[in-house]
C-alpha cells in the first residue's frame, strides 16, 4: 500500500492558490498602491480595515525581529525546514481536511520565505482594527492561511482526536 496521500494533488493546489494569492497582493499593495509611500503608510477601506504598510522582520507578533543578516537568513532556513517537515506530513496525510490545513500553512510558510529572501522583511498590510482596538497584528494572506491551516488542524484533532478501537475491531486485526 502506497504512503502517498490520496489527496496530495488537491493539497498541492490548495498550497499553489494560497502563495499566489499571497504574492498578488502584497504585489497589489507595493506595486499599484504603492502603500509605503502614502501618509501613515495607510488607506481606510472600511472603518473597521485599513492596508496599512508593515514590514516585518521578525515571525509572528514581529518576535525575533531584528534586521541583520545573521537573522534575516537563520529564519529564512528555519522557516523553510518547517515548511518542508509540512510538505512531508502533507505527502503521508490520509484524511482530506488535514491536507488542506497542511497546504494552507505550506502556501503561507512559501509566500512568506520569498519576501524574506527577496527583500529582507515580510510585508504586512491588512489592519483590522475596532476603534483604537486591534485584535490582531498587521497581517498578510500568508499569515491569514497559516493561522486558517493550524486552526483547522487543531479543531480537528480536538473534534475528530482518533477513537481507540473497539475490542471487536482489535480482535479482526490479529
Amino acid at each position: 500500500m502506497s504512503k502517498r496521500s490520496p489527496h496530495l494533488r488537491f493539497g498541492l493546489i490548495v498550497a499553489a492558490v494560497a502563495f499566489v494569492l499571497d504574492q498578488i497582493a502584497k504585489w497589489v499593495v507595493t506595486v499599484p498602491l504603492s502603500l509605503e509611500t502614502k501618509p501613515y503608510g495607510s488607506i481606510e477601506i472600511l472603518p473597521f480595515f485599513n492596508l496599512t504598510w508593515a514590514q516585518n522582520y521578525g515571525i509572528s507578533l514581529s518576535m525575533f525581529s531584528d534586521q541583520s543578516p545573521t537573522t534575516r537568513w537563520t529564519l529564512v532556513v528555519v522557516t523553510a525546514l518547517v515548511a518542508g517537515a509540512v510538505a512531508i506530513w502533507m505527502t503521508r496525510e490520509k484524511a482530506k481536511g488535514d491536507v488542506i490545513a497542511l497546504a494552507l500553512i505550506l502556501g503561507g510558510a512559501l509566500g512568506n520565505i520569498v519576501d524574506r529572501v527577496r527583500l529582507g522583511y515580510v510585508v504586512d498590510y491588512a489592519d483590522l482594527h475596532f476603534g483604537s482596538f486591534r485584535p490582531f497584528m498587521i497581517f498578510n494572506v500568508a499569515d491569514a492561511c497559516i493561522t486558517i491551516g493550524v486552526l483547522l488542524l487543531v479543531a480537528r484533532a480536538l473534534l475528530l482526536g482518533e477513537k481507540a478501537p473497539t475490542a471487536a475491531e482489535q480482535a479482526a486485526k490479529e
